[in-house]
């Protein structure tokens, strides 16, 4: 989970801003910041010194429920004006009730996800806004959580699977493609305000344009389909002329991805995958519902290295789920063994209230979930291990994200490889000549000298 407290210029009235989560709640928040901020709002950096506290949650597993219901609990102890929007403010309680109002129930207002509308509407009326409303101040790109470098594009909302382990569709409900039109804008003024890394997400980034039949939709005045190449195509386009670079996540394997990867290999984006794979074995995955024929995955994989043998394939798996045999269990390792993905994640299953799985039998003991997920690390670590040793001698474009004095002591940065927070990242040692200097947000060219644990360490030349 990561939580973010924003911290903004003194004037009021002020809101407190908590946002719990996923990139796709990022930009939620984003969007609910930017109207706050076009309407004259400003933001608190502590609870107690704002009119109201705004908490956007996550309601996927039990940890982020709990760590959601603690940080309500906590601006309501700080500030006693609390709105709660939000996965978890879509979730049912004991007896069909909102799980939230159950829990807490002197909060002011709570709306599901992407709500921005109904939020604002909540602000109003418990916070009015400011006469003089400062539009002019707010940047182009609207307010942005992450650093000036880089910037999550969120293309679609919903999903329209329904895993048997996940209740996000009853939370964000089916796929809603935004037009292709207004995510090429949004992607065009985040290069003009200078982001470098563009992080393509939704629900199943794959499915981008299903839901309106793939319809042609313009920008600029040409016409554009809304499906995913003719949008990773046009994003990597635009993104050449700024210098960006494009970076695809929540990529379910259809057949039809292959059409992206001659993308990564003409240099349009990153030939970067970011792939929720879950399982290898065939009657796991049928048990799961998941999509996209995930049997073929090793030969999909490897056509992917065949027609870019730069790919990084990185992804999350899921061990102990409910009826998972050791037999099955091995399969997955193989898998891991033999398809060799760059970056790999476990979870030990986890029951999640309201989710099918919960139904299906033979659930699998808290304590072989456990071990089954350190064993499926121990795998996926060295295989990671093996990849970057292969990288010591290469000489690679790193975005630096850090650089303290210039860079005369190093830095971190990050390779095409390295996604931000979920990845590794290159640590930089101090330049070998003088008038070497690095800048957060701009690119250097490292010579790769070892490899520690989940990181590289390298020279910048």
């Amino acid at each position: 989970m990561s939580e973010t407290l924003v911290t903004v210029a003194n004037a009021a009235p002020k809101v407190g801003f908590v946002s719990l989560g996923c990139p796709k709640a990022l930009t939620d928040s984003e969007l609910i910041l930017t109207q706050l901020s076009a309407e004259g709002y400003q933001t608190s950096k502590t609870f107690a010194g704002a009119d109201l506290v705004i908490v956007n949650t996550c309601g996927f597993i039990d940890d982020a429920v709990r760590e959601s219901l603690d940080t309500i609990g906590e601006a309501l102890a700080e500030n006693g004006k609390v709105i709660v929007t939000g996965c978890l403010g879509a979730r049912e309680g004991e007896g069909g009730g909102n799980l939230v109002r159950q829990m807490h129930p002197s909060v002011l207002a709570v709306t599901g996800p992407h709500a921005t509308h109904e939020v604002m509407t909540a602000v109003h009326q418990h916070l009015p806004k400011p006469h003089d409303p400062f539009v002019d101040l707010v940047p182009p790109q609207g307010i942005k959580l992450t650093p000036r470098h880089y910037a999550y594009l969120k293309i679609s909302e919903g999903c329209n699977h329904r895993c048997t382990f996940c209740i996000i569709p009853s939370m964000r409900g089916d796929l809603v493609s935004r037009p292709i039109g207004d995510v090429l804008t949004e992607a065009r003024k985040l290069f003009e305000a200078g982001v470098k890394e563009l992080l393509v997400v939704s629900q199943d980034t794959s499915a981008y344009g299903v839901d309106v039949k793939y319809r042609t939709g313009f920008w600029d005045g040409k016409p554009v389909k809304t499906r995913m190449f003719d949008l990773v195509r046009s994003l990597g386009e635009l993104a050449k002329g700024y210098g960006a670079w494009v970076r695809l996540h929540y990529v379910y394997p259809y057949p039809h991805v292959d059409e992206i990867i001659p993308l990564m290999a003409e240099g349009l984006c990153l030939p970067y995958l970011d792939v929720p794979l879950q399982h290898s074995h065939p009657d796991v995955l049928r048990r799961m519902k998941r999509p996209a024929s995930g049997e073929k995955n090793l030969e999909r994989i490897a056509r992917w290295r065949e027609l870019c043998p730069e790919i990084v394939v990185r992804s999350t798996f899921i061990a102990g789920f409910p009826g998972e045999t050791e037999t099955e269990f091995d399969h997955l390792l193989d898998f891991l063994r033999e398809a060799r993905i760059d970056r790999a994640g476990c979870f030990a299953y986890s029951p999640v209230a309201g989710a099918l799985a919960n139904e299906l039998p033979d659930a699998v003991p808290d304590g072989l979930r456990e071990e089954r997920r350190a064993r499926f690390m121990a795998v996926a670590e060295s295989v990671s291990a093996d990849k970057l040793q292969q990288r010591v001698g290469a000489t690679m474009q790193v975005l630096v994200d850090s650089a303290p004095g210039m860079g005369k002591k190093g830095g971190i940065g990050r390779s095409y490889a390295d996604a931000p927070e979920i990845d590794g990242v290159v640590r930089l040692l101090p330049p070998e000549k003088i008038s070497k200097t690095l800048k957060v947000g701009e690119f250097t060219k490292a010579k790769i000298v070892a490899a520690q644990g989940h990181d590289l360490l390298a020279v910048p030349i």
